[in-house]
């Protein structure tokens, strides 16, 4: 199995900034990609970010604020976050693509969240 484990989050006033990193650990063959989603209190998950081999992907409301890179050798994923807003509050997951083997088909696995807090 795989671990994902999130660290980061915290309060921060608007205008701040904060990174998140996510530490991947397990029997992986490969890391198809790897993205941060986020869910506000009363809304869906959302997509902020995600990276594979092809590049980066970014929400339209985190573009030019927030920037997702990955340290390859240590299998961790960060999201650095500027320019912090209240709408930017919210838990926000790891969410990585992973395969075992080449044969086999790709498995989503998911941290277990940490809290962003974005007020005065």
């Amino acid at each position: 199995q795989v671990q994902l484990v999130e660290s980061g989050g915290g309060l921060v006033q608007p205008g701040g900034s904060l990174r998140l990193s996510c530490a991947v650990s397990g029997s992986i063959f490969s890391l198809d990609s790897m993205g941060w989603y986020r869910q506000a209190p009363g809304k869906q998950r959302e997509l902020v970010a995600t990276i594979t081999s092809g590049g980066t992907n970014y929400a339209d409301s985190v573009k030019g604020r927030f920037t997702i890179s990955r340290d390859t050798a240590k299998n961790t994923l960060y999201l650095q976050m500027d320019s912090l807003q209240p709408e930017d509050t919210a838990v926000y997951y790891c969410q990585v693509k992973w395969r075992q083997s080449l044969l086999r088909n790709p498995v989503d696995s998911w941290g277990q969240g940490t809290q962003v807090t974005v007020s005065p």
